[in-house]
């Protein structure tokens, strides 16, 4: 006799047989690195290509730098947003309390739905490996609408490390079973 599936488990079978990621660095130094010809020191695409490249079902078909910019944010996400073969979006930078953090505030208002669950398990297992540092995060997640196919995306702090857990732990661990779940038909 058959074991009969649990409901989350039959999510992820239906999930999307590959799911298409983009990645933006907010960080103004490295943005200025660039703009400057030099050798960026950005590790965080470099660690998300690698750990992509051992998923079969997953990519990184656009990753881009950008500054602690209002303006570049908004231009950014309306570019990825036309991109229909995207499914998830990662921003890393931003979500901390100084000042020019202001990812947060500038894209956390445009979700439709948060997935309150993943900024609260993210400090958790944050909270693991650095300590009480942990809550300063302001890591979310959500779901952003749109009219061919809603994207899942992710505000995560600037930290290589902490991009590499989310991603490890949470994000390609539900990455189907979200994309499934957001733009099933009802």
């Amino acid at each position: 006799m058959k074991k009969k599936l649990k409901v989350h488990e039959e999510h992820k079978k239906k999930a999307p047989e590959k799911v298409i990621f983009a990645l933006v660095v907010v960080s103004t130094s490295r943005y200025e690195e660039l703009k400057l010809n030099r050798v960026t020191s950005d590790k965080t695409i470099p660690i998300v290509k690698k750990i992509f490249d051992k998923e079969s079902s997953i990519s990184l078909d656009f990753a881009e730098i950008i500054p602690d910019s209002e303006e570049q944010l908004n231009d950014i996400l309306v570019r990825i947003m036309k991109e229909d073969a995207i499914d998830a979006i990662i921003f890393s930078g931003g979500t901390g309390l100084s000042p020019k953090d202001i990812t947060y505030e500038t894209i956390e208002p445009r979700l439709k739905k948060k997935i309150n669950g993943f900024g609260e398990l993210f400090r958790n297992i944050s909270y693991n490996e650095i300590g009480s540092s942990a809550m300063l995060s302001r890591a979310v997640a959500g779901i952003l609408e749109s009219k061919k196919k809603n994207k899942a995306i992710f505000l995560l702090p600037g930290s290589p490390r902490a991009v590499k857990l989310a991603l490890e732990a949470l994000i390609i661990p539900e990455i189907g079973h979200i994309l499934y779940i957001i733009n099933k038909e009802e």
